[in-house]
């Protein structure tokens, strides 16, 4: 049903909003304090809530319980508090409109002008791993009811949802009050707010209730801008970063030094990212247009292990690690960094970094250092937009156990390796998965040597990868993200000296392939599983 119609001539004028009564209930009680007190040094009345009224109190603040407004205690647990007409007349009324005003007098309500509401920490709480019945608990519902009346009058009510609103309420109320802009600016980041709320809230319960595999049959994706980027992946282009509510990925990444962020940088850290951390033990991965120029764990008792990963990955090709995208899966130390002293490299991004690292990384002053969110982590699913569409898949990852899982791989030719040896080829496989198709990875002692990527037929990629490799292709590991359609690509590869081949299989020409092989005196193992990486 609609809201009721008025004649625009009953409306009067109300630009400046005096504030003198105001309502507070937060969960988020970052710098509520200074706010309150400016307030309260104004001559605000304060109306407040639960643990809020408390801090407050605490602080030696004059607070009215909404209690006492409504005339009813909070109850069931704290469920209900304010869903009371006591507080929501004080929120909706109009009083450009003498009608309203005298309504108010008659019920003995007071208008509040200004509300600080935040709401339950609904997506924290889901983000760590509550159970179902914690997380509907913070579904908050008299906080969004609250929320939502004061943006619909913003006529006459100032709403402010975040923390970051508070200097410039704390300025407007020493200069007399809130300006119609300003309420209406504050009203469009509150339906935001409530709206991003409801999805999270939506999302949850759709994903929550999902049987089996099933993939939602609704899906919303929400982000707000972070900055807006010099340009996209070419001057031509526009561009900007977004994040999403509850993110924990590049996006949240802290930068601490150097030049602005691109576009290309990073999509490259990303991939980085993606390639350092499918490794367990200490790792790093370089990254040229999306693509590795080296993959490297650390080596045997190596002094300094994340150091010695960023060697070992360097000299797998150092002439594109020039300029090049790095990404450690350990905190950088001041060996790594200088490593790097003499070697251009646009980005850096680590969970952390030694403090006498980042002295050094001073001196090269466009370097850009990115920190990880402390709670970073790969994401589940995979979303990439088409053209009046968007595709949605599981993200592509290796099982915990892969050491039990390779075990089980299907030797079809030349002998079973040794636990080192399974961990070379445990190696490349992982690292297979970080190069863009048709991807082929050459590894020695887990450190690639040589890599063939983004080729429309997998003999480019073999060629690719063994001229990169050079001498030492001979006796190296090598790794396909897709299964042989023909011998040709493991001939080059045999051809090479290379003698030991993972691949999926499952070509019809399979056994040509296992022919070749066992000709060569190669060990080859079938996987069952392709990683593509377009």
């Amino acid at each position: 049903m609609a809201g009721p119609s008025h004649d625009p001539a009953l409306y009067r004028a109300r630009d400046l909003v005096a504030v003198r009564r105001a309502l507070i209930s937060v969960s988020d009680k970052t710098d509520l304090l200074p706010l309150a007190q400016a307030l309260a040094d104004a001559g605000v009345e304060i109306v407040s809530t639960g643990g809020s009224a408390a801090l407050l109190r605490d602080a030696g603040l004059t607070v009215t319980d909404v209690a006492e407004v409504t005339g009813f205690p909070e109850s069931l647990d704290g469920r209900v508090k304010t869903l009371h007409p006591g507080v929501h007349a004080g929120l909706l009324a109009d009083l450009r409109l003498e009608s309203h005003e005298a309504q108010l007098g008659e019920l003995g309500i007071s208008a509040f002008d200004l509300v600080v509401v935040n709401l339950y920490p609904f997506v924290e709480t889901v983000a760590s791993g509550a159970a179902p019945d914690d997380v509907v608990e913070q579904i908050d519902i008299g906080g969004p009811a609250m929320v939502r009346a004061s943006a619909k009058n913003f006529a006459n009510v100032a709403i402010v949802v975040s923390p970051s609103s508070y200097p410039a309420i704390i300025e407007s109320v020493s200069a007399g009050g809130t300006s119609l802009a300003q309420r209406r600016d504050l009203a469009a980041r509150a339906f935001a707010h409530t709206a991003e709320y409801d999805r999270a809230v939506a999302t949850w319960f759709a994903e929550s209730t999902l049987e089996g595999d099933e993939l939602p049959q609704h899906l919303t994706i929400r982000a707000e801008r972070l900055a807006t980027l010099r340009y996209g992946e070419n001057s031509h282009q526009r561009a900007a970063i977004y994040t999403r509510a509850g993110g924990h990925g590049i996006a949240q990444a802290e930068q601490l030094q150097g030049k602005e962020m691109s576009y290309n940088n990073y999509v490259d850290a990303d991939a980085a990212l993606r390639a350092a951390f499918d490794m367990v033990k200490p790792a790093v991965a370089i990254i040229k247009h999306a693509n590795p120029c080296g993959i490297a764990v650390t080596a045997p008792q190596a002094l300094d292990p994340i150091a010695s990963a960023h060697l070992r990955a360097h000299e797998c090709d150092p002439v594109s690690a020039f300029g090049g995208v790095i990404a450690a899966n350990r905190t950088v130390t001041l060996k790594m960094a200088e490593n790097l002293r003499d070697i251009f490299t646009e980005v850096i991004v680590a969970p952390d970094f030694e403090p006498a690292a980042l002295e050094v990384f001073k001196l090269k002053k466009n370097l850009r250092v990115l920190r990880l969110p402390a709670d970073w982590r790969q994401e589940r699913m995979d979303v990439r937009l088409v053209s009046g569409g968007l595709l949605l898949q599981d993200a592509d990852r290796f099982p915990d156990d892969i050491e039990s899982v390779a075990t089980d791989w299907q030797l079809v030719s030349g002998e079973r390796p040794d636990p080192s040896e399974l961990e070379g080829m445990i190696f490349a496989w992982k690292a297979c998965r970080a190069v863009k198709s048709n991807a082929i990875v050459l590894a020695q002692g887990s450190a690639t040597v040589g890599i063939g990527m983004g080729q429309v037929n997998r003999v480019d990629s073999c060629r690719l990868a063994v001229e990169r490799a050079g001498e030492r292709a001979a006796g190296s590991v090598a790794a396909s993200d897709a299964f042989f359609p023909f011998a040709d690509g493991p001939q080059v590869l045999i051809d090479a000296g290379i003698k030991t081949i993972i691949q999926p299989g499952g070509s019809v020409r399979d056994q040509e392939v296992i022919d070749a092989a066992q000709a060569a005196g190669v060990t080859m193992f079938f996987t069952g599983e392709r990683h593509f990486f377009h």
